[in-house]
């Protein structure tokens, strides 16, 4: 990580909350601020992804991407994570599009997997945390479908 200002952007983002002060350290060093302007897609649907990120500020739509046109299935912005996929290696589930200029930190993916490999109790912590998004991205995408599926349950707010 290049300046302090990145690594106070760190300690605040909730994705770390609760880490021990020495693996925020060595997840710090791991990172790197990115700036991405709007309508930019991030990562692609079905890609092998790079990097994990943390945003700091801005919005990306996630977005299920087939040819007969886009649809959105969850917006994410500060305080927020995306690409756990790449982290544990696997193709991306969803194409990110970025909504308004992105401001986040991102870690390389194989470098995040070296260090779960080189320390198992940061690998664990890290590997907790994904779960977590990854089943807040499962609820959404559950909401989407009832939605859609049943329409009578969206008019009654559920």
């Amino acid at each position: 990580m290049k300046t302090e200002n990145a690594m106070a952007m760190l300690r605040g983002h909730p994705f770390v909350q609760g880490l021990k002060e020495h693996e925020i350290e060595r997840l710090g060093a791991l990172a790197k601020e990115v700036r991405v302007e709007r309508d930019r897609i991030l990562f692609g649907e079905g890609e092998l992804g790079t990097d994990f990120y943390l945003i700091v500020s801005g919005s990306v739509s996630l977005e299920i991407a087939p040819p007969s046109g886009v649809c959105r299935v969850d917006t994410l912005g500060p305080g927020d994570e995306m690409g756990w996929s790449s982290v544990i290696g696997e193709d991306t589930v969803f194409q990110g599009r970025v909504l308004q200029d992105l401001h986040a930190l991102a870690f390389d993916a194989s470098a995040l997997r070296a260090l779960c490999d080189e320390d198992t109790a940061f690998g664990y912590q890290l590997m907790r945390r994904l779960l977590g998004v990854v089943a807040d991205r499962l609820q959404v995408t559950r909401m989407l479908v009832m939605d859609a599926r049943w329409p009578v349950a969206k008019r009654a707010g559920a």
